[in-house]
C-alpha cells in the first residue's frame, strides 16, 4: 500500500519517480527494471517510463497485470493515479490476442475476437501483407511478409505471437566440453542454463525467437554456445566488430567439441562460410554505393541455417532489420545488456528479433558472486580559463575533444593513481596524444593498436604477475579478449557516450576479486562541456545495469572514501 516512506511516485503519464536516497531504493530499482523503461539518472531522482513495448516484454516474459501493480503499489509513496491500471490491463492483455501459425501450407493470423480481426483487416499499414480473410477471426498471410506483417501490427499497437514454427536447418553435431583446452573444468552455470532453456522451450514453438538480456560479464557468449548445444544446428553469429568475431571462435572451439574446420570467419579480413560463420554487422552492411545492394547479404542464403545469433543486438544496424524480417523461419537469438536502443528500433527487435526470454537483475549475480562488486565515480572537473573562449569558438566535434583532453584531468588522475597504488590499474582513453602524455608523466606502459601482439603478451603478464601495477591503454582495451584482471579502471576519454564501449570498458574489472573487493570504475569529466552530456549517457547505462553511480568534484576526493559509504 502507499507509503509516504516508500521510493516511487507513479504519474498519471506512466513515468515513475524513483528516490535513489531512499533505503528501499535498489528493491524497488531491480522490480521496476522489469516492466518500465529508464530514462534519466540524475543524482537524486531517477526517471522510469511504463511504455507498452515495455509492459508486453513483461508479459513475454510471464508477468501478469497483476504483478505489475502489486509491485508498483508495494513501493508506492502516493495513490496510484486511476488512469494506470487500466492501460497496463489494456496493454498487457494484448499480447497473446494475435497468433502466428501454420495451419497446413498456411500461414495465419489469429485473432482474440471479430472486432480485432476487422481492425486488423482494415489497416492499410497491414492489408499489404494479407492475402484474404478464411473467416471472421482468421486472416490468411503471405508467408513472404511473416517479419513484416508483425513489425506493421506492432506499429498500430498490436504486439503477435508468432507461433508459426521453424526450418531445422542443417544438422551440425557437437558436444560442450567438460575441460576447456587449458585443462579447466566448464560448465554453463545455473542462471546460463536457465536462459537457454527458456529460449528452447522445449523445441517448441513458444521458444525459438527472442533476446536474453544479461548484466556486463555474466557470459552472454556461454548462453549462445548453450542455445547452438541445444538446436544441434548450423549457426550464424553476427558481431558488432572484428575483435568479437574472434572472440567467439576463441570461445567455441575453447569451450565445445567443434574444430577450426566447423568454424568460419566472415569479416573484411576473410570470407568463410562454415558451418558455424561468424559475422561482423559492419562486412553485413558494406556497398560499393549508397544506391547499391548489401552483396554480402547472399551469406543468409549461403547455408540452411538453423540459428542466428545477434550478438549485442541493441547495436544491430538498421539494414540488417530488413534482412532480419526475411528470415523469420530460421531461428533467433539476441543478446544484449541493455534493450535500449540509440536509435529507438526497440520495437523492431521485438517484432523481428523476438520479445524479451529471459533476464537477470545484477544484483543477484552479484551476490552470487559471479560478477565483482562495483561502484563507477564520475568525477567533475572546471575548464581551465585559458580554454574557455577556444572551446567557445570551436566546432561540435571539437568541442568535445577539448573538453576531453583538459589537462586538469591529469592532475586528478595523478591522485586517484597515487591513492590506488597498490590495485592493478588501467587508465583507458582514446586520443593518443592525451595516452602518450600521461604514460610518460606516470611512468607506466602504454597499449595502443601500433603495439604488436606479442609486445601486449609481454605487458598483460607482466600485469598478471603484479610487475606492473598500472597499464594506460586506447581503444584496444575496449574488445581485448586477453586484457589482464584489474580492480580499477580510470576513463579519460571515450566515444562519444558510447553505451557499448562502457559496457566493454566496465567489463574489463567485473571478474570477482578472490578477496571480495570493490572494483572501481572512474570517469574523469569535464563539467558543463560536450563531455558532461556525453557522460549523461554513458551513467544512463550504467544506472540500467543497477551499478551505483556516484557524482562528485575532485575536490571531495571520494576516491579516498570507503566504497560502502556509498551503497544505500
Amino acid at each position: 500500500m502507499p507509503n509516504p516512506a516508500n521510493p516511487l511516485i507513479v504519474q498519471s503519464d506512466k513515468s515513475v519517480l524513483l528516490e535513489v536516497e531512499n533505503p528501499r531504493y535498489a528493491e524497488a530499482r531491480d522490480a521496476l527494471a522489469r516492466f518500465a523503461e529508464l530514462v534519466k539518472s540524475p543524482e537524486y531522482v531517477h526517471t522510469y517510463r511504463i511504455t507498452p513495448l515495455s509492459l508486453w516484454n513483461a508479459a513475454a516474459i510471464g508477468m501478469t497485470p497483476d504483478e505489475v501493480m502489486d509491485t508498483l503499489n508495494e513501493f508506492a509513496k502516493y495513490p496510484i493515479p486511476g488512469n494506470i491500471e487500466r492501460e497496463i490491463i489494456d496493454y498487457m492483455s494484448r499480447y497473446g490476442q494475435l497468433t502466428l501459425f501454420m495451419d497446413g501450407e498456411d500461414l495465419v493470423l489469429l485473432c482474440d475476437n471479430e472486432d480485432l480481426a476487422e481492425e486488423i483487416w482494415q489497416s492499410k499499414k497491414v492489408r499489404e501483407y494479407l492475402l484474404g480473410r478464411l473467416d471472421p477471426t482468421t486472416l490468411k498471410v503471405d508467408p513472404n511478409y511473416r517479419g513484416l506483417i508483425k513489425a506493421a501490427l506492432i506499429e498500430i499497437g498490436h504486439p503477435v505471437e508468432d507461433l508459426a514454427g521453424y526450418v531445422e536447418g542443417e544438422p551440425l553435431h557437437f558436444e560442450l566440453r567438460k575441460m576447456t583446452r587449458e585443462g579447466k573444468p566448464f560448465a554453463l552455470r545455473r542462471y546460463q542454463q536457465e536462459a537457454v532453456d527458456v529460449f528452447y522451450a522445449g523445441g517448441g514453438t513458444k521458444g525459438g525467437s527472442g533476446v536474453v538480456v544479461l548484466p556486463c560479464g555474466a557470459g552472454k557468449t556461454m548462453v549462445g554456445i548453450g542455445a547452438m548445444a541445444k538446436l544441434q544446428t548450423s549457426t550464424i553469429i553476427l558481431c558488432p566488430n572484428v575483435v568479437a568475431v574472434r572472440q567467439w571462435i576463441s570461445e567455441l572451439l575453447d569451450k565445445t567439441t567443434l574444430t577450426p574446420e566447423d568454424i568460419g570467419e566472415y569479416t573484411g579480413d576473410l570470407k568463410e562460410v562454415k558451418p558455424v560463420t561468424v559475422a561482423t554487422y559492419q562486412i553485413l552492411t558494406w556497398r560499393k554505393s549508397r544506391d547499391a545492394d548489401f552483396e554480402h547479404f547472399k551469406i543468409f542464403e549461403a547455408r540452411n541455417w538453423g540459428l542466428i545469433i545477434y550478438d549485442e543486438v541493441h547495436l544491430l544496424p538498421a539494414p540488417v532489420f530488413r534482412v532480419t524480417a526475411q528470415i523469420q523461419a530460421t531461428r533467433r537469438l539476441g543478446l544484449t545488456a541493455t534493450l535500449v536502443r540509440e536509435d529507438e528500433r526497440e520495437e523492431e527487435v521485438f517484432s523481428l528479433i523476438g520479445p524479451k526470454r529471459f533476464d537477470m537483475p545484477w544484483k543477484l549475480l552479484e551476490d552470487q558472486g559471479w560478477i565483482a562488486t562495483a561502484i563507477c565515480y564520475e568525477i567533475r572537473i572546471d575548464l581551465p580559463q585559458s580554454l574557455r573562449r577556444k572551446y567557445a569558438l570551436a566546432e561540435d566535434r571539437k568541442k568535445y575533444r577539448i573538453a576531453a583532453e583538459n589537462p586538469v584531468k591529469l592532475e586528478v588522475l595523478k591522485e586517484i593513481v597515487e591513492y590506488h597504488k597498490g590495485d592493478n590499474i588501467l587508465i583507458i582513453g582514446m586520443y593518443l596524444d592525451q595516452l602518450h602524455i600521461i604514460a610518460e608523466e606516470l611512468d607506466a606502459p602504454l597499449i595502443t593498436g601500433k603495439t604488436s601482439n606479442a609486445d601486449r603478451e609481454v605487458l598483460y603478464k607482466a600485469f598478471r604477475e603484479e610487475k606492473i601495477r598500472c597499464l594506460v591503454v586506447s581503444k584496444v582495451a575496449n574488445f581485448a579478449i586477453d586484457l589482464p584482471d584489474a580492480n580499477v579502471a580510470i576513463q579519460v576519454s571515450g566515444t562519444f557516450g558510447s553505451r557499448q564501449e562502457e559496457a566493454q570498458r566496465l567489463g574489463r574489472i567485473l571478474r570477482p576479486k578472490t578477496d571480495g573487493s570493490f572494483a572501481r570504475f572512474y570517469s574523469i569529466i569535464t563539467k558543463d562541456t560536450r563531455d558532461m552530456e556525453f557522460a549523461a549517457k554513458r551513467q544512463l547505462f550504467l544506472t540500467e545495469q543497477g551499478y551505483q553511480y556516484v557524482i562528485a568534484s575532485a575536490d571531495e576526493k571520494v576516491w579516498e572514501e570507503p566504497p560502502e559509504k556509498f551503497f544505500r
